[in-house]
């Protein structure tokens, strides 16, 4: 069973469990989308003004996301799992809004030998691989600079995973409903590996949400995920960090103390559930 979302009357997201067949799947068109059209949910054209469309940082942002995602809180096994670095101080507001375990989820793309910007995969936590099996047709990717590549961005992946969980296991993701959260699309490359990999872990529902995309980027993952929330798609874009007023780095300590800060908020809410 796949929640479809979709569009009430007063703009607001509204859920329906629908029966669903699960369609194949691969890099490039990962959406298990339901075999009947409901209209999955986009917040698009709202705040396509300057002023409208700022946000102060990404804090400022998470609870402006976070009040779009409301309806959302009852989804079943619900967690929200921030992209670092970035993602995470938006996730972190999203989570404890609507009161439920915050995570990381760390990608890295897999890029092309001599063309780097360009995808050929990408490698995730929880020891996923995707590979775009087009692309690496088309270029003739012998496979052992697919192991190569791989290999150097699984260093990085580990130490990301180890400077921001710690000792803390990854969350088992199969069954859950997730919300995956970013400082905003560009391209949408990040979120689109981070969706195809999340579907290696079997959960019942991906949905991508960012505060700020381009129309292009939430159109491709509209496609991709169960359904993509932006809050707004300005025109011109001119890119994520225009929408800020402060777009400073993320650090790794930073992510790491949100991380802990929602680790001791759960044990919280699970002492009091008793």
């Amino acid at each position: 069973m796949v929640i479809a979302l979709g569009v009430a009357a007063n703009g607001q997201p509204t859920t329906e469990a629908l029966d669903t067949e699960d369609a194949m799947y691969d890099y490039n068109r990962t959406s298990r989308r339901p075999h009947r059209e409901f209209g999955v949910f986009s917040v698009r054209d709202q705040l396509d003004t300057h002023d409208d469309a700022f946000f102060e940082d990404r804090a400022d942002a998470g609870r402006r996301l976070a009040d779009r995602l409301r309806p959302l809180a009852t989804l079943p096994e619900l967690i929200v799992l921030g992209l670092p670095r970035g993602g995470v101080p938006v996730a972190s507001e999203v989570a404890e809004a609507l009161g439920v375990p915050l995570d990381t989820f760390v990608v890295r793309k897999l890029g092309v030998p001599g063309h780097e910007e360009l995808a050929m995969g990408a490698i995730a936590s929880g020891g996923v691989r995707i590979i775009n099996w087009p692309i690496v047709r088309q270029l003739n990717v012998p496979a052992e600079a697919i192991e190569r590549a791989a290999q150097a961005e699984r260093i990085e992946l580990e130490r990301r995973d180890r400077a921001y969980r710690g000792e803390r296991l990854m969350p088992d993701l199969r069954g859950r409903s997730i919300i995956v959260v970013d400082d905003g699309l560009a391209t949408g490359a990040s979120m689109s590996a981070a969706v195809a990999a999340l579907r290696e872990h079997l959960p019942a529902l991906v949905i991508a949400a960012v505060p700020v995309g381009s129309r292009e980027a939430c159109a491709l993952l509209q496609q991709q995920a169960d359904a993509c929330i932006c809050v707004t798609t300005p025109e011109p874009f001119r890119g994520v960090g225009q929408w800020y007023g402060d777009f400073s780095q993320t650090t790794d300590d930073e992510v790491r103390a949100l991380l802990d800060r929602a680790a001791l908020r759960e044990e919280r809410r699970s002492a009091e559930r008793g």
